[in-house]
Parts: C-alpha cells; structure tokens; sequence
C-alpha cells in the first residue's frame, strides 16, 4: 500500500494497559490521518475497546503516548477527550431511557439562555436538524426509552455529531440498523471525511469494511498482528488474522437435518394493545418443528422483536393463538413462558438480558432456579453444577463462576446469555443473537445453536443480516409492516431475494435479478 502524504490527525504511539497481570493492551501503534476512515479489527476482548477508552479518556494508568496535530496530550476524563475533539459512539448505547431524545443529544452540554435557564427550544431544534443530517425521523421530544434499538443507536450517533469533533470513533454503528439506515450512516462517514474528521471504524461485518474504510489494523491479544488497504482486504484474510487460524465455514451448524413434529405454532397473531414507537404484529402465522431453524427476517421497525417479545409474554393484549406442542397458551410473563419451556435471548444483552453486577453464577441458572429448588432453597451444588456444565459447554472464557457477568467480554455475556436459555431444554427464540460479537464467537454460536437443534430444541431467530438467516436456518419468515408475507426455503432462497421481499413486492424482480447478475 502506498504512503500516505498527509500527516497524523491522531497518534496512539507504544500504549500498554494492564488489567492486573492481564495485559489488555501492549505496545500498539496507531493512527488516524484527517479525512481517512481507519477500521480497527479484532475478536472481542482483543484489546480494541481498551485501546479506544484510552483515546477517548474514559481510561487512564497507561503506558505511552497520545499525540494530536503532533502535540502530546494527556486525559483524565471523557470530557478533557471531547473538548479536544475526540468523541465515542459506543457499541453499549448510553442513553437515559426516560429523558426525551433532545435531552440526551446534549445530556451535560445543554444550551443555555441569557437567563441562565435551559434553552429547551434551541435544544430541540438543534437536535432536529442533526436528526435530520442521518436522514431519521424522529421527534426529539419522544423519550429514548419508546425507541427501538436502532433508533437508539442512530440518537448516539446524533450525539456524537453534537460535539463538532475531529475524531470520532464508532464502535458496531451499524449492529442494530437496516440496510438503508447502513447506506445512510456511510453518506455522513463520507461527508465527515471531507471535512476534515479521522473516523475509526470498529465492526465485526467484514462486508463494510472495504465499503467505508481505508485501512484496517487487526489487534489480537491486545497487539497489531496485522494491517491492511481495507478495499483489499478479504474477509478471509481479516478473520485468519483475527483468530490466529483458518477460518471454517461459519454456517456449519449441524447435520441440516430437516425439523421433526411440530413444536411451535402461531397462528394469525395481532397484538391488540398499540404501543408508542412500536410495529406490533398485526397478523403473523408461522410453525417451528423440533430440532428446526425458523429465521424471521425484515427491514428494521418490521415487528421482529415485536413478534418474538409477543411469543414470551411480555407484548401487550394479542388475538389469535400460540400453540406449544400441539396445547394453545397464553403465557403472562418471562416466568410463565420459562415454566413451558420457552426461552429468549434478547436483543441488547446488557439491558434485558444480564443482570451485569451479579456473577455469572447467578445470570446462568436464573431460567432454572424455580426448577432445581427445593422448599423454596436453591441447593448450592446443584446450580453450581449446572452452571458449569453450561459455561464448559459453550467455552465461556472466565476465571471464575463468581466473576460479576459484566466484566466478560461481549462474545462471553451473549454465550451467558444463550446458555440460560438452553438449560431449560425449550423452543428457543433468539433476537439478535451475534449482535456485536466477533467471528470466532459468531461461529461458536452457531454451532451451539445446530447442536441444540440435534437434540430436539426448536429455534425460531431474529437477525438483520440475511447471510445468517440463510445459512442457519432451514425457512425464512418475512415479515413487513407486523404481517408476514412470504415464506421462503433457504436451500433456494438467496440475499437479495430475502432483502427484496423484506422491501416490498415492486423491488423484487430488480434485486432479485441483480443478485444473479
């Protein structure tokens, strides 16, 4: 790759941070030219976020140098980072749920009037125009807790773009927004670049990278194993690289075997109770078998995790009928769909998921605890041993099983996560399940999920990312606008015929036909 003349916006030159005797960072070069995009590469727990939270000033105690413009600087907190000009859109979205749109957007930096008072008038029309700028409509006086997840993640971006900074680095922008929304967010990479912004980009979905990145710098084991022209790179080459290995196949997921007798079914399911900032469904039927793979596909705000929450029991009032091995239910909560043998793993695992300043322990045997209990006592060896027979299963790397679950990494929390759902042995609905997890933990999760399969367990899967769908899953439930509307064979069915129905009928025939062109 050829030398670029223009000098460093940023310099992270010999940084090392210790965790203890873990080295979570050693001795990385990096740097970020002004109007480049630089993707930075790694499994989870590789060192990247580290790495970014030293930029970003949210860690300190490390060894080596920041530069910007070639002038040393050192942080204490985010706000010496942001006044510097450096801003961090987190892959965890850290928004206040019950504080409207606006209010986030300039949560601690609100404009002030000559009284003194909060100018909420100019907040909302700043926050407009900038909702505006990532082509979202949205209301900024709407609470951020009535938005779905990727909504929420286009408001951070929104926030990001408030502070006016140089450096702005996006950790998974992408994990919970549709394919518009992605092409969206690329015009205002491509608008910052010429302005003037060095963007450091962080994502798992090797297909972007050569879209909107200019180089890519792999770390592993907290060091630069590997760079490379990113419009060049091969995603083969960037998850070798990664993991240290050859890469298999990601979608080996079992021996394919067709679904048995019926676990799962629902029928023409309509929720009845309208809430704010949802697309609830409004007349969904599909069929899960035991030991099948049912994905359910659909742009963003299609009513995936609508239909999936509404099967658990947390929706609100529904007609038609859920049927659970050939018996119709009504389940009235987690707990009551625990107790027949459905489980979730939801889409953010941080906020619906874990229980993050508790231990793995606990997280892992709260689907079973009504279960193993005995006069209303949790026999310790018990749930001990169950839970390490699942943590052993799904090589969640850990040092103990008291380990708060919010110290592991992201790959680690959703194998937490997934393992609760499979100790009760039930249909298993997953939402998002490798959201913003690296390929090597992408992999293992599929394979977890074949073998789950193999031994009777019906999964019924929400995922944005078509090739996922396709390649795990046996049929594809299409869904728009809370309806299905097509029901598609994966042994035939390709990417832009999935994205084409999920988009409407009169884009079907010319993305079908582009896909095999």
């Amino acid at each position: 790759m050829d030398a670029d003349p223009r000098s460093p916006l940023v310099e992270l030159a010999g940084v090392s941070k210790s965790y203890g005797g873990v080295h979570a960072v050693c001795d990385v070069d990096f740097t970020v030219r002004a109007g480049e995009v630089h993707a930075l590469l790694g499994e989870n727990g590789a060192g990247k976020s580290t790495l970014m939270k030293v930029l970003s000033g949210e860690v300190g105690g490390y060894r080596g140098e920041i530069r910007i413009d070639g002038v040393p600087v050192k942080f204490a907190r985010p706000a010496d980072a942001q006044r510097a000009g450096v801003a961090m859109i987190h892959q965890e979205l850290d928004l206040v749920p019950a504080l409207p749109v606006a209010e986030n957007v300039f949560l601690g930096r609100e404009p002030r009037t000559r009284l003194g008072t909060i100018d909420r008038r100019r907040m909302v029309r700043e926050t407009a125009r900038l909702l505006d700028r990532i082509g979202i409509a949205l209301d900024p006086r709407r609470p951020v807790e009535q938005l779905r997840t990727g909504e929420q993640q286009l408001v951070t971006i929104a926030k990001a773009l408030s502070l006016d900074a140089r450096i702005i680095v996006m950790d998974e922008p992408t994990s919970a927004l549709s394919a518009p929304e992605i092409d969206r967010l690329f015009a205002v990479i491509a608008e910052l670049r010429r302005g003037g912004a060095g963007v450091v980009y962080i994502s798992h979905r090797m297909d972007e990278i050569g879209r909107v990145a200019d180089r890519a710098t792999v770390l592993r084991n907290g060091e630069v194993v590997a760079e490379f022209d990113a419009r060049a790179m091969t995603a083969q080459q960037a998850s070798e690289a990664m993991v240290g290995r050859p890469v298999e196949s990601m979608f080996r997921t079992g021996d394919g075997a067709a679904a048995g007798e019926e676990l799962l079914r629902v029928e023409d399911l309509v929720v009845t109770s309208r809430r704010p900032g949802r697309r609830d469904p409004a007349g969904i039927s599909l069929t899960v078998g035991r030991g099948g793979r049912v994905a359910v596909a659909g742009l963003l705000g299609a009513g995936r995790t609508e239909l999936l929450e509404t099967i658990y029991g947390v929706g609100g009032r529904w007609s038609g009928r859920i049927l659970l091995r050939g018996e119709e239910i009504r389940p009235r909560g987690p707990r009551a769909a625990l107790r027949l043998g459905i489980a979730f793993v939801p889409e953010d695992r941080r906020i619906a998921g874990l229980a993050l300043e508790h231990s793995v322990l606990a997280n892992t045997v709260l689907s079973i605890v009504d279960r193993i209990a005995r006069a209303g006592v949790v026999p310790r060896r018990r749930e001990r041993g169950a839970a390490k027979e699942m943590v052993d299963r799904l090589g969640v790397k850990l040092s103990s099983l008291r380990d708060p679950v919010g110290s592991l990494s992201g790959g680690n929390q959703q194998k937490v996560v997934l393992g609760r759902g499979l100790l009760t042995d039930p249909a298993l609905l997953l939402d998002e399940p490798t959201r913003g997890v690296d390929v090597g933990a992408k992999a293992e999760i599929y394979r977890l999920l074949g073998e789950a399969a193999s031994r009777g367990v019906g999964v019924l899967l929400a995922s944005s990312e078509p090739a996922e769908l396709i390649g795990v899953c046996h049929r594809v439930v299409v869904l728009r606008d809370g309806r299905a509307v097509r029901e598609l064979d994966t042994a035939s069915a390709g990417e832009a015929e999935l994205l084409a129905f999920s988009m409407g009928e009169g884009a079907v025939e010319d993305l079908v036909a582009e896909g095999t062109s």
